[in-house]
């Protein structure tokens, strides 16, 4: 009776292990036909006219920046501007005590005024002399004297006009006025600070134009190579803000770099932009675009695009009504599309829904996309 119960267990076990694995291949396994066909949305691919661009971040600068320091050593007697206000060239921003500079410049003038009598005086004396001497009145040495005073009185003369005109420069220099228009920064030295030329209370405060505004950034080696072999007047700047929005105002380079960064193997660029809303403030990041004209390149959906070990590539549906890997190189973004620079041809259909389904080989049923 055991051994009978022993063999209806193992029959009925062998017989569930088939049917589980009957269910498993399923009904067309069972008949031996192949797997299902996979419904895809597939597009044909064209070549297009597309901008040729480049994407970088950079960061603004005004487009001339200059320091304001004191040229003479004082106290700060006034700040004659309101900090951030923009100011015309020429504005006055700072008042150096003027009184030592004063009595200085009256000092030189007084010395010119000494130096000039003198002068007359030798002047006459060598004129009286030079007729003594041609009459062999006197020696020719007392008359060379006399030459060489007078030469040195107007040697004198000119040394005192130097010394004046230095005084009225030192006098101007206590009126501290804007050397450019532009925005001014905050006052690094305040009312009552002693201010010397050569220490570091010279620096009073700073002047930034921002119309136009710069945009310093960087391309690759490959991204200038490009750049440089298109038209460069077709090539525009565009500058997305940091809330994603676009700048309304286009650009153009106005400066490449003549060599490469060894330690990133990029190109220094900068461009000049419109500013006069004062959109743009110096030191801010943003997001560039470089459009260097156009150029014919196949653009599939950014969806269509799987990346793995060997790079990017797309499932393409071939004409067996199989899908297949084709490996491509990309370029760069074009809105939510990306520009297919090698790896596809025109007319090929791109599988762009159901790729997660998808192996190369795999049945695929095709519809329209879209």
């Amino acid at each position: 009776m055991t051994r009978i119960l022993l063999t209806l267990m193992v029959i009925t076990l062998t017989a569930c292990s088939q049917g589980d694995a009957q269910d498993e291949k399923g009904p067309g396994a069972a008949k031996g036909g192949p797997p299902p066909a996979v419904t895809v949305a597939a597009i044909a691919v064209a070549p297009q006219a597309v901008p040729v661009s480049f994407e970088a971040v950079g960061r603004t600068e005004g487009s001339r920046e200059v320091q304001v320091r004191a040229r003479v050593a004082g106290i700060i007697e006034r700040q004659l501007y309101s900090e951030g206000d923009p100011v015309k060239a020429g504005a006055p921003l700072f008042r150096i005590e003027r009184a030592p500079f004063e009595i200085e410049l009256a000092q030189a003038r007084a010395s010119l005024a000494q130096e000039q009598a003198r002068n007359e005086l030798a002047a006459q004396e060598l004129e009286r002399l030079q007729g003594l001497a041609d009459r062999r009145a006197i020696s020719r040495k007392e008359a060379d004297q006399a030459a060489s005073t007078a030469r040195q009185s107007a040697a004198a003369v000119q040394m005192a006009r130097a010394r004046l005109r230095q005084a009225e420069l030192n006098l101007s220099y206590t009126n501290v006025n804007a050397p450019i228009g532009g925005v001014t920064g905050r006052a690094l030295q305040s009312v009552g600070t002693l201010v010397q030329p050569s220490a570091d209370s010279a620096l009073l405060t700073t002047l930034t134009r921002g119309d136009p505004i710069w945009v310093r950034f960087a391309l690759s080696e490959a991204e200038f190579a490009r750049l440089r072999a298109s038209d460069a007047k077709a090539i525009e700047v565009k500058v997305e803000l940091a809330d994603g929005s676009e700048y309304a105002d286009t650009g153009r380079l106005n400066f490449a770099g003549s060599t490469v960064d060894e330690k990133t193997g990029t190109v220094q660029m900068r461009a000049e932009l419109p500013n006069a809303r004062g959109d743009l403030l110096p030191g801010q990041y943003v997001r560039v675009r470089v459009l260097a004209g156009t150029q014919e390149a196949i653009v599939v959906p950014q969806a269509a695009v799987l990346q793995n070990a060997g790079g990017r590539f797309v499932y393409v549906a071939g004409a067996d009504g199989k899908a297949a890997q084709r490996p491509i190189r990309a370029g760069a973004w074009l809105g939510g599309d990306w520009v297919v620079l090698e790896g596809l041809q025109a007319g090929e259909a791109v599988i762009v829904d159901n790729l997660a389904r998808l192996r190369p080989g795999t049945p695929v049923t095709i519809v329209k996309a879209g």
